[in-house]
């Protein structure tokens, strides 16, 4: 059987040599060597020619994506396989755009990582769903943000008024301001808010923390 040879590159010992030990357990797997750093990994991937290489993205002199896109310049049939923790849609397009197989969670299972490890393939190209997850839910945080500051003074007092359960008139009314200018502000928010009712936009506004809604006496 012929076995895929594996580079690890990480810089905590532990890890590395419990991933180490799970590996050359593997029938199909064996380790050729270990690096700590980014360079050592470029030098022992032109010495050791593995097949696959496992890498952090941090390491102590530098990125692993950076790492990997000087070894793909050297040999472009390494398989190369990015473990992180804390991924942004830059890093994971810029591996991408390299050549990188995969991007896998550090705190992963390992039998996940040994089935990426054995599909591993040139111009493929995997992002584990938990690292997709953290992407979306960062997005939504951003989106969330630009939403919250595109609310003008005027529009949140409006927002708070709706979430009181006034009309269009009350709410005028309260505020000092005609209703056709009042009606205009209710525009601009369902339209900042991305929602097409009033009702919408105050369960929008509540959940994103820019109303509280009182119960009626």
């Amino acid at each position: 059987m012929i076995r895929i040879r594996i580079l690890i590159v990480d810089d905590h010992t532990t890890f590395t040599e419990l991933l180490l030990g799970a590996l050359d357990r593997e029938p199909d797997l064996c380790t050729v060597g270990t690096a700590r750093s980014a360079r050592s990994a470029i030098e022992l991937t032109a010495s050791l020619s593995p097949d696959l290489v496992v890498m952090d993205y941090h390491l102590p002199d530098g990125s692993g994506v950076a790492a990997a896109e000087r070894i793909l310049a050297r040999a472009p049939s390494t398989r190369i396989v990015i473990l992180t923790g804390d991924p942004t849609p830059e890093t994971i397009e810029q591996a991408a755009a390299i050549g990188v197989c995969a991007f896998l969670p550090k705190d992963g299972s390992l039998a996940g990582l040994l089935v990426t490890l054995r599909q591993a393939r040139n111009g493929t190209f995997l992002v584990h769903p938990s690292l997709v997850a953290q992407l979306i839910a960062r997005r939504r945080l951003h989106e969330n943000d630009l939403v919250v500051a595109s609310l003008t003074r005027r529009e949140l007092d409006v927002l708070q008024l709706m979430a009181s359960g006034n009309d269009v008139r009350a709410n005028a009314l309260a505020l000092g301001i005609s209703e056709n200018t009042c009606r205009g502000y209710v525009k601009s928010i369902l339209a900042k808010l991305k929602v097409h009712s009033q009702l919408e936009a105050v369960v929008t506004a509540t959940r994103l923390g820019l109303v509280m809604v009182r119960d009626r006496v």
